[in-house]
């Protein structure tokens, strides 16, 4: 105590005071929320990330900027590396600022506590993308396979010597035939090699597109054009421009005000009046040549919580042949509870004595990401589970701003609840495409060591890709571990 004034202390009775009621608030208020989600923490299989899911989120509920800042200016923890293990970091924070205050026996959690979470997340990461490679980075890299990996034996060894980890498959294309033919030549090339990969089989999901269009020949929309949106595309139909949707009854749904997002944002309009089975849009944002209505072209809205099923009638068919042959199951645009117990029952009616694959749930939409506790504890009940950032819908569906916070908000709540991340959409896609890395992506690509496997998407350099993905994260394992940051020696100025 020699040393201290009297103002010290008091100022430290006072942080102490005021962890302490964090703490308890904490407590109840994450007691409440494992009430709410009908889980008992201590009778789950998951009872550790149960518990620490809801400590962090109740955690997360106060605003302790102002108390972070006391806290670091005294030499002490801000609790901003707390995710994995949130009542240990408060009582390891409550132990020193007790023994700062006078009661040099204050006891400290075990250290072994506060490493589980984090070892927990681990497992879970090996559990789904198998054991990370010696020589390799933390962060596992998956690569998307393009035709070619049907027919040419040799595409599947390049990528698995280049190090990819885990081959993605996306079911939105070609057939069970082809996936199959697909999976048989990484499976030899994982033999040849000795290097396992995982398998994911990404489900297409309910993708709502631009079904018909009738306009003139080179029609552009621009900005303070006003076209109708029909559930159904007659040829009698009297508009000048008129474009219809996959999913009819969608139409009725909208309201006057409803946004429509086109073609992955090159393009957004809203309602501006509405009828039965009609909705005319004005659109309020437009690249300076317009953008063309063309089949096939993706259509979100951002603004309205679409009631469509989960899983169409092509996923039913396609499930009957990825119960049986995916490691990983990718699940498009899931929402709720229920999608994900509508899933599990019919992987097991499938499948019925397979062990059960990994569901990796692909936060693509505002209500995916309002409803994610949820949605993971459900889905890790029955299965090894991890969650993708689908940074392609969601930036669409939450605007281009949002998407940059949401994006890290993602990567704690899932630490949070030990669950691993999977970074996907555009990672070094021009040098996927063309050989050649941009300034941005390669910023991109080391903001993505914090997840644990990151996704390439198809290219003719996709073998080089993978290998030049391995060399970012690796350099980047040196400076960061998750949030925390490594100060390793920086030998350039030794």
């Amino acid at each position: 105590m020699a040393g201290k004034s009297g103002t010290d202390l008091e100022e430290l009775r006072a942080l102490l005071a005021e962890v302490k009621a964090l703490r308890e608030d904490v407590e109840l208020e994450g007691a409440e929320l494992r009430g709410g989600w009908a889980v008992e923490a201590d009778k789950s299989k998951g009872s550790s990330r149960v518990l620490n899911l809801s400590q962090y989120i109740a955690l997360r509920a106060h605003d302790v900027t102002d108390l972070q800042y006391r806290l670091a200016q005294r030499g002490l923890s801000s609790l901003g590396r707390s995710e994995s293990h949130v009542a240990q970091a408060l009582d390891a924070l409550i132990a020193t600022l007790k023994r700062l205050s006078g009661d040099p026996n204050a006891p400290y959690p075990s250290p072994a506590l506060a490493s589980a979470g984090a070892a927990e997340l681990e497992a879970e990461a090996d559990r789904l993308f198998g054991r990370r490679q010696e020589s390799g980075p933390r962060a596992r890299v998956m690569a998307t396979l393009p035709p070619e990996a049907a027919k040419e034996p040799e595409f599947a060894e390049r990528l698995l010597a280049a190090g990819m980890d885990c081959a993605r498959i996306n079911c939105a294309h070609d057939d069970p035939e082809i996936w199959g033919q697909m999976i048989a030549n990484v499976r030899r090339a994982e033999a040849r090699l000795e290097h396992p990969c995982r398998v994911l089989m990404d489900i297409a999901g309910p993708k709502c597109r631009i079904l018909r269009v009738k306009a003139p020949p080179k029609t552009r929309l621009l900005r303070g054009d006003r076209v109708v949106l029909v559930d159904e595309l007659r040829e009698k139909t009297k508009e000048p421009i008129a474009f219809s949707l996959n999913f009819p009854e969608l139409v009725d749904q909208l309201t006057v005000g409803s946004e429509l997002i086109i073609d992955d944002g090159k393009a957004a309009a809203r309602v501006v009046s509405k009828g039965a089975g009609r909705a005319e849009i004005e659109v309020y944002a437009a690249r300076e040549k317009g953008v063309r209505l063309k089949p096939g072209k993706g259509v979100n809205f951002p603004s309205t919580e679409l009631d469509l099923p989960p899983l169409t009638s092509k996923d039913f068919r396609d499930l009957d042949f990825i119960a049986e042959h995916a490691d990983l199951i990718g699940y498009s645009f899931v929402q709720r509870v229920d999608d994900i117990e509508l899933l599990q029952d019919h992987l097991v009616a499938r499948a019925p004595k397979r062990e059960p694959p990994g569901l990796v749930l692909k936060i693509e939409t505002p209500l995916a990401v309002r409803n994610l506790p949820s949605l993971i504890l459900q889905s890790s009940t029955h299965n090894p589970t991890a969650v993708m950032i689908a940074r392609g819908d969601l930036a669409v569906e939450l605007g281009f701003a949002r998407l940059t916070e949401m994006q890290e908000e993602i990567l704690w709540l899932c630490e949070a609840a030990h669950t691993p991340v999977i970074w996907a959409t555009q990672v070094l896609d021009n040098y996927v495409r063309d050989g050649v890395a941009s300034r941005a992506e390669m910023s991109d690509a080391a903001m993505a060591q914090g997840a644990e496997c990151v996704v390439l998407n198809k290219g003719p350099y996709l073998a080089e890709g993978v290998g030049f993905l391995r060399d970012v994260l690796t350099r980047m394992d040196r400076h960061h571990a998750k949030k925390f940051a490594r100060f390793a020696p920086l030998k350039q100025w030794a």
